[in-house]
């Protein structure tokens, strides 16, 4: 318990400046990362669809859709976290 206080200390107290935070992830870093997990992420749901369904048709639709909804939903979460300090 006592470690984890001084982890969290330690981690909680370290300071940024501008020169670490111009160095943080670009917009083009997060678009790759959210394409490269998306494409992983989509297969499984491609899978589990047809799975569920019996229906390649009706699975490549959902697989599909799911791609374009959470690659953006985690670009924006990306950009977000990007801008949260603590942990950097």
């Amino acid at each position: 318990m006592i470690l984890d206080q001084m982890i969290l200390d330690k981690v909680a107290s370290k300071k940024t400046t501008f020169e670490d935070d111009k160095t943080s992830e670009k917009p083009m870093r997060s678009i790759a990362k959210a394409v490269s997990w998306r494409v992983i992420g989509t297969l499984d749901t491609l899978v589990v669809s047809y799975i569920l369904t019996g229906e390649i048709a009706l699975a490549t639709s959902i697989a599909s859709v799911d791609f374009i909804t959470k690659m953006i939903l985690y670009f924006f979460h990306e950009r977000i976290w990007n801008r949260v300090k603590w942990g950097k």
